[in-house]
């Protein structure tokens, strides 16, 4: 067997890329530091039958979309609240908080990732993915982001090219229908540095001030708010703001800017002690704000190795 540090020595070079394709695959950075252990734990294992017949990133990325496929056939699909159930009526009693692995997360943000591979790990193409069968995702991701032949995904899923030319294009079709005709890397690059740093300090600015007409002024007219794990959402701004004006705003907040899953994001700290209570990720349409997801889940905010406070 492999000495375990020269595994590590191989496999090191590769780890982000097959962390970040777990994600996609599972839509839960939880989930996909479950699969990645077990693929790495299984590749360390098992090391003895890579022959070199394929590259060691080919090897690595079977391994690990198999230990994928197994976590899929065992979990529910990841979605979010919205793709749930019916918009909530902001003036009555939230619901309870929906436990288990059933909420899309957010990915943290990797300072070296390209353009591409940003737009790879935002919401919408991520929920999007998970609204397909786990064989068409696996194509889908291994051909159009990691950028594998179709042969080598056809040795991979042990099937033909014809197959996985044809699972290709049902999957691009069916994701297409999904998500917006423009991504948020596109959205951020037309709107300018400038602007997005106005649009932030307004952003802020609304919420610490507690101002709802600020807050309106920001969003879209169909805008939605979402706040997993409960599965509660509010549909359109004037429901948004709504909801923020007797609820959100009863409090003083604290906001930190960041990135996540290659969006505007927030790190969302409440009086009175100014602790971490939501990390929300904003998506634009133009300069506007169409959509809110305020992510509540504790554990969650900590792979993202914010400040408690």
């Amino acid at each position: 067997m492999i000495d375990e540090a020269e595994f590590e020595q191989l496999v090191n070079p590769h780890r982000r890329e097959l962390h970040a394709h777990c994600y996609r695959m599972l839509g839960s950075v939880a989930d996909a530091d479950d699969a990645l252990q077990e693929a790495l734990l299984g590749a360390w294992r098992g090391f003895a039958g890579f022959e070199g017949r394929s590259t060691l990133r080919s090897w690595l990325f079977r391994i690990t979309t198999n230990a994928c496929l197994q976590l899929l056939a065992a979990r529910p699909r990841r979605q979010l609240p919205f793709e749930r159930s019916a918009a909530a009526e902001p003036d009555r009693p939230l619901e309870p908080v929906v436990e288990g692995p059933w909420w899309l997360e957010p990915y943290p943000h990797d300072p070296e990732a390209g353009f591409e591979l940003r737009e790879s790990v935002e919401l919408a193409f991520i929920a999007a993915l998970q609204h397909l069968p786990p064989t068409q995702r696996a194509t889908l991701i291994l051909r159009e982001v990691v950028g594998l032949s179709a042969l080598e995904v056809a040795e991979l899923l042990e099937t033909s090219v014809p197959s996985i030319e044809s699972a290709l294009q049902r999957a691009r079709h069916a994701v297409q229908q999904r998500v917006p005709a423009q991504t948020q890397q596109v959205t951020l690059r037309d709107l300018g540095s400038a602007a997005e740093r106005e649009l932030v300090a307004r952003f802020v600015t609304a919420w610490e001030s507690r101002d709802p007409q600020a807050l309106l002024g920001l969003l879209t007219e169909d805008a939605k708010f979402s706040m997993p794990p409960i599965p509660n959402w509010f549909d359109g701004r004037v429901d948004v703001v709504r909801f923020f004006a007797e609820r959100v705003f009863a409090t003083p907040w604290r906001l930190h800017p960041l990135r996540a899953s290659g969006q505007l994001a927030f790190a969302c700290y409440q009086a009175p002690d100014f602790r971490l209570g939501a990390l929300n990720v904003i998506t634009l349409r133009g300069a506007a704000i169409s959509e809110l997801t305020g992510f509540l889940d504790p554990a969650l905010h900590r792979r993202f190795s914010l400040p408690e406070r």
